[in-house]
């Protein structure tokens, strides 16, 4: 059977369920979302096929059994996740236009995290292109999607309080010679809570992210006192790493703070807010008066020390508003006078190695490293004609990523799982982000879910075909070629 990601237990039984009508949906009415979900990815029902969902409490939250008789398909679950994972399956095999072995399956996830990253920063997308991407990604089991909000070239999220952040910041002067001189735009409430409920009919989880206190040019155009110079600043059009970044030293930077943290409190039901803290540059804390004051309060010996303090601060605002904070690896770094909050969870994205360091230190860790196969804005390979930046990233490298490699046994527990990253500063158009994520995200979210002894790359690779058919009937556009283990043929094909 051509499932992606491959199900922990599959057992073929002799015949096969035909379906030539869209099957009717029914069961148990704790499923009444999932039904209705599912039943609207497949269409009206004709015709007296039926999937019967039935409730098996026994069942963890995201596992399922299907079992797939020549008359009709049952699927058993404990809770709503695993019965939409189920009828993920089911969609699968349906969406493949060919009668359905008959089989008895057992799945269920290898890790709690399975997640992707789109950056709406460097460039927006459209709520009908995120949408279509969360409903893939969906199909593939994926239940995080980590949005990233904002960065030095756009502000993406209305906050009441500061207007300027959405009127100023969501703007920039184009970088691409077209007919508008600027681009950008922001998400309304509306439009956020939409996606949300939307994701959340999928069983996925929208985590935002707000990245402090660097990558703050959009912040810095809008408010300009809230940077160490005053300004003048801009909302970058420009690509990189840039030195003005919110000033330490100034206590307004946590009253933005806490009206940022209040909308997302307000628009995201999740546990979860990340914070970035990445790529943080200290030469304005160096020279800046208010910084040097802040350094001589807090006891503190450097600049760069000033940024655990800020990390500190927010994550205790963010635990205040019942929410556990997310930041990139930087966050671990300078931190022996401030600690970071026990819960504080590490996002590993400069390697492993910061992951490594985080469960030595208690912390829970999401793998999300560029040198494994997680960057989907890196080529698929190396080619001056592929699109694509900084490095490459195969799908033999997406297949392969293990979160828990090389951990030591007692700190298993603290990963939580692995999600890949969509960075948007050369993919200004969601068609040309639909070639860089499929099929590298079918290959690392059977890295995700399934059990790790049966992962086989050849296996998946016979499996690929079939399955990005139903990406073409899904109305994708996809990456095909060089599927092989590049590190086992010199020509990489």
């Amino acid at each position: 059977m051509t499932i992606i990601p491959k199900p922990a237990s599959i057992q073929l039984r002799a015949g096969s369920f035909v379906c030539t009508e869209v099957p009717e949906i029914t069961g148990d009415p704790v499923f009444s979302r999932e039904m209705e979900t599912v039943q609207h990815q497949l269409g009206s029902p004709r015709g007296k096929i039926r999937i019967l969902c039935t409730k098996v409490d026994s069942l963890p939250d995201e596992s399922y059994r299907i079992t797939i008789d020549p008359e009709q398909v049952q699927i058993a679950a404990g809770a709503g996740a695993g019965m939409y994972h189920g009828l993920q399956t089911i969609r699968q095999l349906f969406l493949s236009g060919q009668p359905v072995p008959c089989a008895y399956i057992e799945d269920y996830p290898r890790f709690h995290w399975r997640g992707f990253m789109l950056d709406t920063s460097r460039h927006f997308y459209t709520v009908p292109f995120i949408k279509k991407l969360i409903d893939v990604l969906s199909l593939h089991h994926i239940n995080r999607f980590h949005w990233h909000l904002t960065d030095d070239q756009g502000w993406r999220l209305p906050v009441p309080a500061y207007p300027l952040l959405t009127e100023i910041g969501s703007k920039r002067v184009k970088c691409r010679p077209v007919r508008e001189h600027r681009a950008g735009g922001f998400y309304t409430e509306e439009e956020i809570r939409d996606i949300v409920e939307f994701a959340g009919n999928r069983h996925i989880e929208v985590i935002p992210e707000v990245d402090l206190p660097g990558h703050a040019s959009a912040i810095l155009a809008s408010y300009p006192g809230l940077g160490c110079t005053g300004g003048p600043y801009r909302v970058e059009d420009r690509h990189g790493i840039f030195e003005d970044v919110l000033c330490a030293g100034n206590d307004a930077i946590f009253d933005l703070a806490a009206a940022v943290f209040d909308t997302l409190a307000g628009l995201f039901p999740s546990r979860y807010v990340h914070i970035g803290g990445d790529e943080v540059l200290f030469n304005r804390w160096d020279h800046c008066p208010k910084c040097q004051k802040r350094l001589q309060e807090t006891g503190l010996s450097s600049a760069r020390e000033l940024q655990s303090w800020i990390t500190v601060r927010l994550a205790r605002m963010l635990n205040e508003r019942g929410k556990i904070p997310i930041g990139w690896d930087e966050v671990l770094e300078d931190t022996d006078r401030y600690r970071l909050p026990q819960d504080a969870v590490i996002m590993s994205w400069r390697g492993t190695e910061g992951g490594e360091k985080a469960l030595e230190q208690g912390h829970p860790v999401i793998m999300t490293p560029n040198t494994a196969g997680c960057y989907l804005d890196y080529k698929h390979y190396e080619d001056p004609e592929e699109p694509g930046h900084i490095g490459v990233t195969t799908i033999f490298d997406s297949y392969m990523l293990d979160p828990a490699q090389g951990i030591a046994p007692e700190y298993a527990e603290s990963i939580l799982g692995a999600q890949c990253n969509l960075w948007s500063e050369l993919i200004y158009a969601g068609r040309i982000a639909e070639y860089m994520i499929f099929p590298r995200i079918c290959a690392a979210a059977e890295a995700f879910w399934t059990p790790a002894g049966q992962k086989d790359f050849d296996n998946f690779s016979s499996r690929l075909p079939v399955h990005q058919k139903r990406l073409d009937r899904l109305g994708f556009i996809q990456y095909r070629g060089h599927l092989k283990n590049p590190y086992s043929d010199t020509k990489n094909s």
